[in-house]
């Protein structure tokens, strides 16, 4: 299978503090704090940060972050003490910055600023990628969180390389530098990319080169081997990873194997636990439809790492009840 136990691969920490950071990105739709959950219950994470909470018409209020990111009411940590960051998502500066502030009314310890989804609906209401083509807005809206929120509270970005080009990139890096940021993090692809070209690292690299705020490099880190030239083209110790966590919930585990030179392990045995406890923590949210729906969403995610899933997958998506797919699960898994 996929997820066999492999040779170890030695990263390099090369960062003042010595140490390679790694972090969940956050991924509308999938990132809720459940998987939250589970991520962290598998550990090897420094943080994770929260799917975005979308700022439109009306500053989003202390109560609402409480509901939608629940570890805020726990220090802004999971129940496995791993710091989840809240990220917020919009165009108008002051609403943004009223959301920033209450989010840390809320428990927020870190605020993020999402200017790198390209879906189209959140594009079309003036917010995420769309806003790259114009660096003042960035400015502005990161300038007014920065100056609104108490200073020991850390304000970060994510991006993308830009919208249909990369022609305004380091006007747009300069910009969010120049309000305050001190963290960035990079999806080395343009908006019209989507998720199709390799991500362009040396971009990132470039850019690292460039400004004193921490990158982090973020696009097709899958495994210690993508990391490992990731962190080569890049000149980077700060990583997040999106896709690569779904189809591998045990990667941060396998990269932490890998910078001490250790082997990787097989983790087919360890799956069946980490499914029936996302399954219990799915049923404590969501009704059963819901449930079963994210079990096979996720499925349609392992497929990539765990051959056992891949060769059943059109038979887990078959399956009319969360029973029926966790009886397959097991069956598959021979556990």
């Amino acid at each position: 299978m996929n997820n066999s136990s492999k040779a170890p691969l030695l990263l390099k920490n090369t960062s003042p503090n010595n140490q390679i950071i790694l972090a969940v990105a956050p991924m509308e739709g999938v990132m809720d704090h459940t998987m939250r959950k589970l991520l962290s219950q598998t550990g090897g994470m420094d943080y994770l940060v929260s799917e975005f909470v979308r700022v439109t018409q009306y500053s989003i209020p202390a109560h609402t972050f409480k509901r939608l990111i629940p570890e805020n009411k726990n220090k802004a940590k999971t129940e496995h003490n791993h710091p989840v960051h809240t990220q917020l998502l919009g165009s108008n500066a002051e609403l943004m910055a009223e959301s920033a502030f209450n989010a840390v009314a809320a428990g927020a310890t870190h605020i993020d600023v999402n200017f790198g989804c390209p879906a189209k609906r959140v594009n079309g209401h003036g917010g995420g990628s769309v806003l790259l083509q114009t660096p003042s807005t960035l400015y502005d809206i990161m300038h007014a969180i920065r100056k609104t929120l108490p200073t020991h509270i850390p304000v970060s970005a994510k991006i993308r390389l830009g919208y249909e080009d990369e022609i305004l990139l380091f006007d747009n890096v300069a910009a969010i530098e120049s309000a305050g940021t001190e963290k960035l993090t990079i999806h080395g692809r343009t908006k019209k990319d989507g998720y199709k070209p390799p991500a362009r690292w040396e971009k990132i690299g470039e850019i690292q080169d460039k400004t004193e705020m921490t990158v982090v490099a973020n696009g097709d880190i899958i495994d210690a081997d993508s990391l490992l030239r990731c962190q080569a083209i890049t000149g980077c110790n700060h990583f997040m990873i999106g896709r690569g966590s779904l189809s591998n919930p045990f990667i941060y585990q396998d990269l932490r194997a890998a910078i001490q030179g250790n082997t990787i392990e097989n983790h087919q045995r360890e799956l069946v636990a980490l499914f029936t406890s996302y399954t219990k923590s799915l049923q404590q949210d969501y009704d059963e439809v819901a449930t079963l729906g994210r079990l096979k969403q996720w499925c349609g995610h392992l497929r990539f790492e765990f051959d056992a899933i891949k060769e059943n997958l059109q038979t887990l998506r078959r399956c009319k009840s969360v029973s029926e797919l966790s009886l397959v699960i097991k069956s598959i898994t021979k556990a």
